[in-house]
């Protein structure tokens, strides 16, 4: 596996309109809107930040609006980028031979961005992540 940059990090709130309220007045970040997501690409540092709703994430990693209790809720994602769809795929299959569970498998978004996602130790969301966008 060979990661090549982080390919996005957000926060995940369960109050999106206080964190974009942060992050956008008071921080002044000049964020996006999509549906309650707030975010911005090609932020330096790192090529994507966002404010994620919990609800979207469950959405996004089980298909539904609540997250599941059995499932540590986490408060941050973190996503690493790789070279292409194969390579997250490589990487999944790496980490599953090393004892690490996933929430969900590879798959592709709606949005393009090849995606699986597992939770960290310490709570945090990670994906392994080709996002096509980010290699442009």
């Amino acid at each position: 596996m060979e990661i090549k940059c982080i390919a996005g990090f957000a926060s995940i709130t369960k109050d999106p309109a206080a964190s974009a309220s942060l992050y956008q007045d008071a921080l002044g970040l000049p964020l996006e809107k999509m549906d309650d997501y707030r975010f911005m690409d090609k932020f330096p540092g790192a090529n994507h930040f966002g404010v994620w709703p919990l609800s979207m994430a469950a959405q996004s990693c089980f298909g539904q609006e609540e997250w599941p209790g059995h499932v540590p809720e986490p408060t941050a994602t973190i996503e690493f980028e790789l070279a292409d769809a194969a390579a997250v795929e490589a990487a999944v299959q790496e980490m599953k031979e090393r004892g690490q569970e996933f929430v969900h498998e590879t798959r592709t978004e709606p949005w393009g961005q090849t995606v699986a996602r597992f939770i960290s130790p310490e709570g945090v969301l990670v994906g392994l992540s080709y996002a096509p966008w980010l290699h442009e």
